[in-house]
């Protein structure tokens, strides 16, 4: 059992927080249970290392199933190593380095989806993971970041995908322009969110939403800049019908991929 919390390996787990280790390993930090064991379900080959306190371990026994059955090997360490390891407040038990494994975007459209989601400038990790999680739950084919947008890897993206990252392809690092001129390629529409456009009502109307779409969603606090907004195909806004100053920029992002979602299976099974 590891014991001591100030030991080097202790230290070089922690050091994921930070993107630099991150860059210079190719590794990521996961915490929780949850995130832990959807990484041994989906994408066990992917788990480098995985601590557990016993007692964390005696409240989770499939997680311990499920290491077994991947050949994951678990190492215990006492509450405070844990504490260390982690970068939130609150661990719940479990602490995983997993190997980096972004998609190509060449990749993401050589697959024809019919639905993915594109964060340029998209800063708030939370609001990151999740659409990451929104996207996964309506359906989506991808998500891409591109390179302004925060670092997938970034622990608080990780734990608001609550393990999505691990059930469809996420594509980083790629300038905008060139990425919706492969979705164009590959057949999408590309539809921006933004407060600037029509309501996405008239999207719906009109049945632009059933056919393969790209939604590109924009900062949390400028949205798209003109520049941007006219290489979109159309520019949609999610209408606010009560007294909201706004709407979260996830919350939104949910609207749109599930009105896509709802369009989509309805024309396929029309």
């Amino acid at each position: 059992m590891l014991e001591n919390p100030r030991s080097p390996r202790v230290r070089a787990v922690a050091k994921l927080a930070r993107k630099a280790a991150r860059v210079e390993s190719g590794m990521f930090l996961l915490e929780g249970p949850q995130a832990v064991a959807e990484a041994l379900t989906f994408r066990s080959e992917l788990v480098d290392e995985l601590f557990a306190t016993p007692s964390a371990l005696e409240r989770h026994p499939e997680i311990a199933e499920a290491a077994a059955s991947s050949d994951v090997e678990i190492e215990f360490v006492t509450e405070e190593v844990l504490d260390s390891m982690a970068d939130t407040v609150t661990p719940q038990g479990f602490v995983a380095i997993c190997r980096q494994f972004p998609t190509a975007v060449k990749d993401v459209f050589a697959a024809k989806p019919k639905l993915v989601a594109i964060l340029e400038e998209v800063r708030d990790p939370g609001n990151a993971g999740t659409i990451v999680r929104a996207a996964d739950a309506a359906g989506a084919d991808a998500v891409i970041f591109t390179g302004r947008t925060v670092d997938l890897y970034n622990p608080k993206v990780v734990r608001s995908s609550t393990g999505s990252i691990f059930h469809l392809p996420v594509a980083i690092g790629a300038e905008l322009a060139d990425v919706l001129v492969r979705a164009r390629a590959a057949g999408l529409t590309v539809l921006a969110a933004d407060v600037k456009g029509d309501d996405l009502l008239s999207a719906r109307n009109d049945g632009v939403l059933a056919g393969p779409t790209a939604w590109v969603f924009g900062n949390e606090a400028r949205g798209l800049p003109d520049e941007q907004l006219e290489l979109a195909d159309r520019v949609v806004t999610v209408p606010i019908y009560g007294h909201a100053e706004s709407m979260n920029l996830a919350t939104a992002a949910s609207v749109c991929l599930y009105e896509s979602a709802f369009a989509q299976r309805s024309a396929d099974h029309g």
